[in-house]
């Protein structure tokens, strides 16, 4: 996890600098070349094997995943009307979810299929999916490219007028609170997924073995698609703040009803909380660029930097968890979502009506 999302905090701001070059139909293939690049590394990796080659690749495929994010999400948002910026984030994202939820059956099938221990025949079995995966990445790569997207000038901007403006990212407060959003989300959602085995196992919540335990983790992460695509439809019609704001606010007394409950309630309290975990990041994107103009790529590097909390903030309900134990210790992540409480319904407002 840390070199995963150590990745988006060094690399989100050079990608924003990339697109400002570029632009930002050639930073997603761009994107999309280093990702295949990443997934490429493994092959040498389990032929060794290497662990801090495998770490090598996995940091090359999400410096391409950061490419990608910073320059997708924001042209996502801005192609089309500003009102339903959120709801095309949202649909993209559910896609994202979607294949999360997939992503470790198919894996599973293919890579976890032999049982016994760690041998180098069991690193070989990575091969032949990520060779599958490197392939598929450079398909659409070139689908991308020869697919001509349209040239979104209200943000794009050329190398000579990014390096001749004044104004910065930092000045625009939505932005910044924004930012601190999307560190304290990531943040909470990892922590609670990373967590959840454990906290099913214990005898007073789910009182399973791990493998059990594991099986109900998938409904966390299903949530948050199911979430995303009916959020979709909903922010069609509503602005995104308050949803935002609501959805915090369900999350944090889902997570405290947990840790005030036992047996059952606490479980299913949290899993729920991968719902409202759904609208979250594509509704916090969305209002931070919202009026940033040809700022918009510095202020997605900067959105993207945030996912960080991803690495940050797991560690830290690891060590509460250690002092205090881990059902008390989900304190952290309820204490996350009412910041986002106050980012949905107050922290936004000056974005609501650049986003109208």
């Amino acid at each position: 996890q840390f070199t995963f999302f150590s990745a988006y905090f060094l690399f989100a701001l050079p990608a924003a600098k990339i697109i400002s070059y570029f632009g930002y139909s050639r930073s997603i293939v761009l994107g999309l070349v280093v990702m295949a690049c990443g997934a490429l590394v493994f092959l040498p990796a389990a032929s060794l094997p290497s662990y801090p080659l495998f770490l090598t690749a996995l940091y090359v495929l999400a410096t391409g995943m950061t490419i990608l994010q910073v320059s997708a999400n924001p042209y996502v948002a801005v192609l089309g009307p500003p009102e339903q910026a959120s709801s095309r984030l949202n649909l993209v994202q559910a896609m994202n979810s979607l294949g999360t939820t997939i992503g470790p059956y198919v894996g599973g099938l293919l890579i976890l299929s032999q049982s016994g221990s760690a041998t180098a025949r069991d690193a070989s079995s990575v091969q032949l999916p990520y060779l599958v995966i490197c392939g598929v990445l450079l398909l659409v790569a070139v689908a991308i490219s020869r697919f001509h997207l349209p040239v979104l000038a209200q943000i794009e901007e050329s190398g000579s007028a990014a390096e001749k403006t004044s104004d910065s990212v930092w000045k625009h407060r939505p932005l910044v609170l924004a930012a601190i959003g999307i560190f304290v989300y990531v943040g909470a959602e990892v922590s609670i997924g990373s967590f959840l085995v454990n906290y099913f196992s214990q005898p007073n919540i789910g009182n399973m073995p791990a493998r059990m335990a594991a099986g109900f983790v998938s409904f966390y992460w299903g949530g948050a698609m199911v979430g995303r695509f009916a959020g979709s439809a909903l922010l069609r019609k509503l602005r995104t703040g308050p949803v935002l704001g609501t959805a915090a606010l369900i999350a944090c007394c889902l997570v405290t009803t947990s840790i005030l409950t036992s047996g059952r309630v606490a479980m299913w309290s949290m899993l729920l909380v991968g719902l409202f975990n759904s609208i979250m990041f594509p509704s916090i994107f969305t209002l931070g660029i919202a009026g940033l103009g040809k700022l918009t790529g510095k202020g997605s590097g900067v959105l993207v930097m945030a996912i960080v909390g991803g690495a940050i903030i797991p560690i830290l309900e690891g060590a509460v968890a250690d002092r205090i134990g881990l059902h008390l210790a989900f304190l952290l992540p309820a204490v996350c979502y009412l910041y986002i409480v106050y980012y949905g319904f107050r922290g936004s407002r000056a974005s609501w009506e650049v986003s109208r």
